[in-house]
C-alpha cells in the first residue's frame, strides 16, 4: 500500500478542513493489491509504451533542411531525399498517434476502478494507491508530450509534407504510402490541435462521465480531491519530507496542474468558479513560490490550456494571478 498518512474526516465547514487532505499519496513505490492487480497490468503496457513514445517526441528534430532544398530544387534527386528523410519520421507520428488511441480506450477503464462504488473519492485515494500513481502518470505524460509538441513546429511541417507530396504523386494504393487517407487525415486534426494528448484524455474522461450519468459527481469530485492532495503534499513539510526523489516533487507537481486542467476540462462550470473542488489559488500560489525554470511551464498550461479561465464566472483576482 506504501507510506500511508491516515486520511482525516472530511468537513469543509470546519476551518481547518485542509487538514483533510493530508493523506500521503506514494508515487515511488505503491504496489498493487490483488484486486488492483488485472487493470493495473493493463494500464502498465500502455505506460511503457508511453515512455518510449516521449522519448521520440522529445528528441525530434525533423526534416525541414531536406524539405527547404526539395522546395527549391524539386528535381527528383532532392525529392527524393527529402521523402526518404520524411518517411521514418512519419512513421514515429503515427506511433505517437496510434499511442494516443490506445490512452483513450484505457483511462475510462482506470477511471471505472477509481469513481463511484461503495467508496467515496478520498476512500478510493487511500485504498487504491496504484492506480491513483498510474493515473498521475497518465497525467505527467500528457503534459510532457504536449508541452514538447509545443516546442516542435517541425512536426506539423514534416507531415503536411509529406501529405503534400502523397496527394500529388497518388500513392494512396502504393506501397509508398505509410499512412492511408482516412488516418492521414486524423493524425492531421490531431497535431493541429495545441495539446493534442489533453485534448484525447478530455475527451476519453468526458466521455466516461457521460456513460456514467451516475457517477458525474465522483468523477469531478475525485479529480479536485486528488488535486488537493497533490498540494497538501507540496506544502506540508511532514509529507513533503517523505518523497524520497526529487523528480518525484516535480511529477506531484505537475500532476496537481494537470488534475485542474483536466477538471476545467471536464467540469460543465469550470476549476474557476467559486465552489469549484479544486483550490486554484491555492495551486497558484504554489506554483509561484517555484523556481521559474520549473513554475513557468506549469503557469503556462493553466493559462493557455484550460477552458474557462477568461470566461465570465472565473473571478478577476484568479485571472490577475495566472496574468502572463
Amino acid at each position: 500500500m506504501g507510506k500511508l498518512l491516515s486520511l482525516l474526516s472530511r468537513d469543509d465547514s470546519n476551518c481547518c478542513a485542509a487538514k483533510s487532505y493530508d493523506v500521503f499519496l506514494d508515487f515511488e513505490n505503491a504496489a498493487p493489491t490483488d484486486t488492483e492487480r488485472e487493470i493495473y497490468e493493463e494500464v502498465e503496457r500502455v505506460l511503457r509504451e508511453s515512455e518510449v513514445v516521449l522519448e521520440e517526441i522529445q528528441i525530434y528534430r525533423g526534416a525541414g533542411k531536406e524539405i527547404r532544398e526539395a522546395i527549391a530544387d524539386p528535381s527528383p534527386e532532392v525529392t527524393g531525399k527529402a521523402w526518404a528523410a520524411v518517411l521514418p519520421l512519419v512513421n514515429k507520428l503515427k506511433r505517437c498517434y496510434e499511442h494516443s488511441m490506445e490512452l483513450d480506450k484505457i483511462v475510462p477503464k482506470l477511471l471505472g476502478q477509481l469513481v463511484g462504488g461503495k467508496l467515496n473519492p478520498t476512500q478510493h485515494l487511500e485504498t487504491q494507491q496504484a492506480l491513483v500513481k498510474q493515473l498521475a502518470e497518465i497525467l505527467e505524460f500528457v503534459l510532457k508530450f504536449d508541452e514538447y509538441k509545443m516546442k516542435t513546429p517541425a512536426i506539423q511541417n514534416d507531415f503536411s509534407y509529406y501529405r503534400r507530396i502523397v496527394s500529388r504523386q497518388r500513392v494512396d494504393s502504393t506501397e509508398n504510402m505509410l499512412v492511408s487517407t482516412e488516418l492521414a487525415n486524423r493524425m492531421s486534426l490531431f497535431y493541429a490541435h495545441a495539446t493534442p494528448m489533453l485534448k484525447v484524455l478530455s475527451e476519453a474522461t468526458s466521455k466516461f462521465v457521460n456513460d456514467n450519468a451516475d457517477d458525474v459527481q465522483n468523477t469531478t469530485e475525485t479529480l479536485g480531491t486528488m488535486a488537493k492532495v497533490c498540494l497538501r503534499m507540496l506544502e506540508n513539510p511532514k509529507l513533503l519530507q517523505q518523497i524520497e526523489r526529487e523528480d518525484t516533487k516535480m511529477l506531484v507537481l505537475r500532476v496537481m496542474v494537470g488534475l485542474v486542467i483536466l477538471y476545467d476540462h471536464v467540469h460543465p462550470e469550470g476549476a474557476f468558479v467559486r465552489g469549484a473542488h479544486v483550490d486554484v489559488k491555492g495551486c497558484v500560489r504554489l506554483l509561484q513560490a517555484q523556481p521559474a525554470i520549473k513554475a513557468e511551464p506549469l503557469l503556462n498550461a493553466l493559462r493557455y490550456t484550460t477552458k474557462h479561465l477568461n470566461g465570465e464566472n472565473t473571478p478577476k483576482n484568479i485571472q490577475r494571478m495566472l496574468a502572463a
